[in-house]
């Protein structure tokens, strides 16, 4: 029987000799070091019966975003298991775009973003301009702000939308299923099944079997979150579960993510 092949849609890697990434200083220490790609690989050779394919690099919300560039430009051309870059920027008509850059991501879930952002007319015709270029926004949203975000990628139905981490969920509230059952209605929005703490298994089981009834099943994404997996479970645990849940499912672990991020193999 062959190994189960995996792209892992979200994972970052850092160097904090050359970086500085000022969101660790709020985590708790446990992430507060270099991770490097070969990190990563050495991780899925510990899983078994496992092919790690490769995986798409997103923005690491680093102090300065256009080195970030220049570091995954030199990391795609040295790493062929790099198969895309979600590159920082931010959203409007005439936003910069790394010409390596697969898509684009404008952290939303940050401080430093206003609340509101996604929906104001800049982004919206951000979103416009993405999707006429065929490339992806990657959405990392305030879980009370799913609202607006709806709002907004619906208002261009067109784009190619990949929602980070299930929203950010944090419980099953009325408000969370309701907006994300909305979510599954746009015609071309991914969601990540990642970024929900594990030690409830109680919680885990609901949230997984309410994401697979409500969302199409080429629509969701095997994803790590590697390495903030460990501020809040283990990556082998996350990985566990979700084969558990998802069997050997090549669309879930692999064949979807080439349709989102129109990977070549």
């Amino acid at each position: 029987m062959s190994d189960l092949k995996v792209i892992d849609s979200h994972f970052h890697v850092w160097d904090l000799v050359t970086q500085s990434l000022p969101w660790l200083t709020g985590t708790d220490g446990t992430i507060s070091h270099t991770y490097r790609f070969d990190d990563l690989a050495a991780a899925y050779a510990e899983l078994p019966g496992v092919e790690f394919i490769g995986g798409v690099y997103v923005e690491v919300d680093c102090a300065d975003p256009v080195a970030e560039d220049g570091i995954v430009f030199d990391l795609m051309a040295h790493e062929p298991r790099v198969l895309a870059a979600m590159l920082r920027s931010e959203m409007s008509p005439w936003m910069r775009v790394p010409l390596h850059a697969t898509g684009i991501r404008e952290p939303l879930h940050i401080d430093a973003e206003p609340r509101g952002r996604c929906l104001e007319p800049s982004f919206i015709e951000g979103l416009r301009a993405l999707a006429a270029a065929g490339k992806p926004f990657e959405s990392c949203n305030r879980v009370d702000e799913l609202e607006d975000a709806y709002e907004s990628f619906s208002q261009v139905p067109e784009a190619t939308v990949i929602l980070n981490h299930l929203g950010n969920v944090e419980c099953l509230s009325d408000a969370w299923c309701s907006v994300m059952e909305r979510m599954a209605s746009l015609p071309n929005l991914y969601v990540k099944v990642s970024g929900y703490p594990t030690a409830d298994a109680g919680f885990v089981a609901e949230l997984l079997a309410f994401v697979r009834e409500t969302f199409a099943a080429d629509r969701l994404l095997y994803a790590s979150n590697w390495p903030v997996v460990e501020l809040y479970s283990t990556f082998a645990e996350h990985f566990g579960l979700l084969r558990d849940t998802f069997g050997d499912d090549e669309d879930f672990f692999m064949n979807n993510a080439v349709r989102a991020y129109g990977l070549s193999l």
